[in-house]
């Protein structure tokens, strides 16, 4: 027996058809698109004349991307992304036209953005917070720290024009003076570069710094004498990092120390304990030892929770 349908239920089915015929009809304009873009990908294709047809013009430029990474470009079974054309677009025209350079896509003439565009059709997933990054923002492209055709000094496998940290000093000049400092990191030395702590290409923190699942592994990677975990962790670790006591670049103060004394630095936080029954009211003054004398594992502890030795 056919149950009476409702008021309210004869509502939603009338708003519901109308929802159906609009997904329906969507999918059917989904796929036909898709068609035009493989019938449109075949005309394409035949635009396309091979990087070997580039080498009959540019043979010096064609030897030297050879030896690059770009090189495998040339196995991609897609004409859009294969060789030359890749990146600087169909050349049947171009050749046509006797090498005419409105023909083709040459960097040179286009704005940072389009140039990177261009880079990340094939490297967004290596690099996917490019387009909110300083460096993008400031536009500053991939053509303005990397070669497409060739690379300069020991740097062939990321194409930089330079090596590290000539390339960055470059424009982060404000930097450089850092490491000259008495107590800096090993970066003139060669010993770190500045992609060991930075990601050139885009970050959610602050200066590019990379991003990990604890921020303290940047430093903790090669410090590995504080890396933890502890049973007492020091907050000031957790909650400010390394930064909260350190200098990272450089510093007129041994270990890197934000201020050239260590009492002061402690009681930036810990000023009350002057009071202390314990330390008494000359803690943290000049005139006593300093707190780590005695607070010897300031970064973590799994001893004791006020880090005593």
């Amino acid at each position: 027996m056919l149950m009476p349908v409702s008021f309210k239920t004869t509502r939603i089915l009338l708003f519901l058809v109308p929802c159906l015929f609009a997904i329906t009809a969507f999918a059917s304009d989904q796929a036909h698109p898709a068609v035009a873009d493989k019938s449109a990908a075949a005309v394409d294709a035949s635009k396309f004349v091979g990087a070997e047809t580039c080498k009959t013009c540019h043979e010096e430029i064609y030897n030297a991307w050879e030896k690059t990474p770009h090189w495998k470009t040339t196995l991609n079974k897609e004409p859009a992304h294969q060789g030359c054309e890749g990146c600087h677009g169909p050349g049947a025209d171009h050749v046509a036209g006797g090498g005419d350079i409105t023909k083709i896509f040459n960097p040179a003439k286009h704005s940072a953005k389009e140039v990177d565009a261009k880079c990340l059709t094939c490297h967004a997933g290596a690099h996917p917070n490019f387009d909110r990054s300083p460096h993008a923002k400031a536009n500053v492209g991939c053509t303005s720290c990397h070669s497409v055709h060739q690379s300069k000094e020991k740097e062939e496998e990321h194409l930089l024009k330079a090596a590290q940290p000539a390339l960055c000093f470059q424009c982060h000049a404000d930097t450089k003076p850092a490491f000259n400092m008495p107590f800096h990191h090993k970066v003139n030395e060669g010993l770190i570069v500045c992609s060991d702590c930075h990601d050139v290409h885009g970050t959610f923190l602050a200066n590019n710094v990379k991003s990990t699942a604890d921020q303290t592994a940047i430093c903790t990677k090669c410090h590995t004498e504080v890396r933890g975990p502890f049973v007492y962790e020091h907050v000031a670790v957790k909650a400010e990092g390394c930064l909260g006591c350190h200098t990272p670049h450089g510093s007129q103060n041994a270990r890197l120390l934000n201020m050239p004394a260590i009492n002061p630095l402690c009681n930036q936080c810990h000023s009350g304990v002057a009071a202390n029954t314990v330390h008494g009211m000359s803690a943290g003054s000049s005139e006593t030892i300093t707190c780590t004398n005695c607070h010897t594992y300031i970064h973590g502890s799994n001893m004791n929770a006020a880090f005593l030795r």
